[in-house]
């Protein structure tokens, strides 16, 4: 589950340190490359609405193993891609088979455990999760550097094949023929407006959002905020991955271990208690204005950790507001997420990276709309 959780960040990061050979080889601008992402985003957030239903109808295992081998076969073909047109196309192809992992991941926790399990080991995904920004431009950079752009994909490739082998020998079918939902039309149109209209399931979905969100928007900033504002170099990068990613791994990692001790609510509380001093600290920095880029980077390891803290809490709560229809459920949160990402990044990033106190203030923002959509989620009563 967590591999198959990765497969999203290494798909986009992965090829970043390509992109200067690319654009040679290909004879483009490098924005020409750059919409290889853009279309990757596209082709991702439309089929993440279906990854869900599919396997609500088809059974989970198929589903991810044929989204596997699609994966597989598109990132091989960008390995022989000769103009640029190619690659948007198999992009667009990764981009439709990327999300089956991450969102049947998810259901296939909720169907095997409840409770304290199921909170411990959706830590432990997010966890894995929350290594693959900070490794995927690493393992980039050295395939660059040794073998050229191809490898990239071709690594991609091995690493889908990997994945589809593991799932055959490993991942037994979750989900009996008794609790599947029937793929024709009428019942589709039916079970999406129960979703979509279960007001207390998007309040929590629109909090996950905001709250990585909060996160999120420093990564799409990450040129401006580290070359222009803190004057680092472009292999410094990982002033930015790295305490994200640390802090990622300590939230998990508190998350799982507390499971038997904390209330979901108390660790919901205890986790925006720590992402609200870390923006208060945030802001606090930019204003005071301190030398020493350790002063900034530090709100993104503490952050990170309350919000890794928050997020197996924050997703399984959602499903269970979709018990019948968990498959749907989970790509309904992650279409909300990438679809709020997608606005982030072609409109506040943009509006905010001027400074570094806008974009303190414009994290602290999102974090107060996560939290005021846990607050309505939790007020909500589950038949309204």
């Amino acid at each position: 589950m967590a591999g198959l959780a990765m497969l999203g960040p290494f798909s986009i990061n992965t090829y970043l340190p390509s992109f200067g050979e690319m654009a040679h080889v290909f004879a483009v601008d490098v924005a020409a490359i750059q919409q290889t992402v853009a279309i990757y985003f596209a082709a991702f957030a439309f089929m993440s609405l279906w990854h869900g239903s599919l396997s609500d109808a088809l059974g989970r295992r198929r589903v991810v193993l044929v989204g596997l081998a699609i994966y597989a076969f598109a990132s091989l073909a960008c390995v022989f891609a000769t103009r640029v047109e190619e690659l948007w196309v198999l992009r667009a192809f990764q981009g439709f088979s990327a999300g089956a992992g991450i969102v049947i991941g998810r259901a296939v926790v909720r169907d095997l455990h409840d409770g304290p399990q199921a909170q411990r080991m959706m830590s432990h995904v997010v966890m894995m999760f929350g290594l693959a920004p900070a490794i995927s431009p690493l393992i980039g950079g050295w395939l660059q550097a040794a073998f050229g752009w191809r490898s990239v994909f071709l690594f991609l490739c091995l690493l889908a094949s990997g994945l589809f082998v593991a799932v055959l020998l490993r991942l037994n079918e979750t989900l009996p023929i008794s609790r599947r939902q029937p793929l024709r039309v009428k019942s589709l149109a039916c079970g999406y407006l129960a979703v979509f209209g279960n007001l207390r399931f998007m309040a929590w979905s629109l909090s996950y959002a905001s709250m990585f969100g909060a996160s999120f928007i420093y990564v799409l900033s990450a040129p401006v905020f580290l070359m222009l504002h803190l004057g680092l170099k472009e292999t410094d990068f990982l002033w930015l991955f790295g305490p994200a990613t640390a802090g990622m791994v300590l939230g998990s990692a508190l998350s799982g271990k507390m499971t038997q001790r904390w209330s979901r609510g108390a660790t919901i509380w205890r986790a925006f208690m720590i992402m609200s001093g870390a923006v208060v600290l945030n802001i606090a920095v930019c204003l005071v204005e301190p030398v020493g880029i350790g002063w900034y980077v530090v709100y993104i390891l503490i952050f990170n950790m309350g919000m890794s803290l928050a997020i197996p809490t924050v997703t399984l709560r959602g499903l269970d507001c979709a018990p019948d229809r968990r498959g749907m459920a989970s790509s309904v949160q992650l279409f909300v997420q990438t679809g709020f990402n997608a606005i982030i990044a072609s409109v506040l990033a943009p509006a905010l990276w001027g400074s570094l106190i806008s974009l303190a203030y414009g994290a602290a923002g999102l974090l107060l709309c996560a939290t005021i959509g846990v607050v309505v989620a939790s007020r909500i009563s589950p038949a309204d």
